[in-house]
């Protein structure tokens, strides 16, 4: 039975795109999740959306409740998570607007919790793949066939924030071979993995960090003045993607 959860990001949790759309509280181990569940259904597909930064984007990254929003996600039951994530970009090719489908990560994060193996029980949990392959590959073929531009199977670079990165930081990033940087893919992906959760990323590219001479630095006004021009295909990618996601039921992640 396919259920799919969507973290919304900077804007991305509009409950218009819903069916009987109703929300849902729900508490965790972990405390409050960053957003109530908003619940209904997508042509005849369950969808609960939840606002990661709280919904009047209160909540910075480091803030952000990632193993109760993990938590209450799979409580509710669901199978999949589509998580929306503005990114700044370090390569030439990946302009402000285009859309990744990351495949690997790196984690540059230092002050989060990470993991639900924290306490009774030790558990090492693979993570050689760590987004779904199935996903990324659905996720294309719809962003082809709504003609967006995509680029899959990209690494995404993790980042503590709020600051943004330096200079020297963002060249650093791009010598490790890193294509895109955010502040919540990690551990988001982690913690769904060990919740035997599909997770795939749908990574806005919004700017091109500091890295790359004469463009202008990225600034907050810079991400969102252009998450709102192309917030529609990201919308549009959830809406064309998800009742596809019916063909997929017998796929799981081990």
């Amino acid at each position: 039975m396919i259920k799919v959860g969507i973290i919304g990001g900077s804007g991305l949790d509009d409950p218009d795109i819903l069916k009987d759309a109703k929300d849902i509280s729900i508490e965790t181990p972990y405390g409050s999740p960053t957003s109530v569940l908003t619940c209904g259904a997508i042509e005849g597909v369950d969808v609960a959306i939840i606002a990661r930064h709280g919904k009047d984007h209160s909540i910075y990254p480091s803030k952000v409740n990632f193993r109760a929003n993990i938590w209450a996600l799979k409580e509710h039951g669901c199978t999949h998570i589509l998580a929306s994530t503005a990114v700044g970009s370090l390569r030439e090719e990946i302009a402000p607007g285009h859309l990744v489908f990351p495949g690997q990560f790196i984690d540059h994060t230092r002050k989060r919790e990470t993991t639900f193996f924290d306490e009774d029980v030790v558990v090492h949990t693979a993570m050689a793949e760590p987004f779904c392959s199935n996903l990324i590959d659905l996720l294309s073929s719809c962003a082809e066939s709504l003609n967006v531009p995509y680029h899959k199977n990209k690494t995404v670079i993790t980042i503590e924030g709020p600051r943004f990165s330096t200079k020297s930081e963002s060249h650093m990033f791009r010598s490790w071979n890193a294509d895109v940087i955010n502040m919540s893919t990690v551990p988001e992906v982690v913690l769904a993995r060990e919740k035997q959760m599909h997770y795939a990323a749908i990574a806005m590219s919004t700017d091109y960090d500091c890295w790359k001479e004469g463009e202008e630095s990225v600034t907050w006004e810079m991400i969102m003045e252009t998450m709102k021009k192309n917030a529609d295909n990201v919308i549009s990618l959830f809406v064309e993607t998800i009742p596809k996601l019916k063909e997929y039921d017998d796929i799981c992640v081990k």
